[in-house]
């Protein structure tokens, strides 16, 4: 046997032990853990917030100078990221400085 065919036919068995293990792994089934079903995206969501959420996209271009609409947004934006209130705006504390005490006191 020549250096070719020896690389071919080492390379056909290569490609044939990659798919037998290939299929082995994909008809192999895993057992689910206890309490995940199916999940159900729109089950989760409430249906005022649903429904407002498609008025939304009934409304197209116009929706996007809807209060509403930037509010429904909103609150969807914070549920998907798993917020349960909208982040505070903190405005920054007004530091004084040690001289402002004393020049109050005088």
């Amino acid at each position: 046997m020549d250096g070719k065919t020896l690389a071919r036919v080492v390379a056909v068995v290569f490609i044939a032990v990659a798919m037998t293990a290939t299929a082995l792994e994909m008809s192999r089934k895993e057992p689910k853990p206890v309490g995940e079903g199916q999940h159900t995206p729109a089950a989760s969501v409430p249906n005022s917030l649903r429904d407002g959420l498609r008025r939304c996209q009934a409304l197209g271009e116009a929706a996007l100078r809807d209060d509403g609409c930037a509010r429904l947004w909103a609150e969807q934006r914070d549920r998907f990221l798993g917020l349960e209130k909208p982040a505070a705006i903190v405005e920054p504390a007004t530091s004084r400085s040690p001289d402002a005490g004393q020049h109050e006191a005088r």
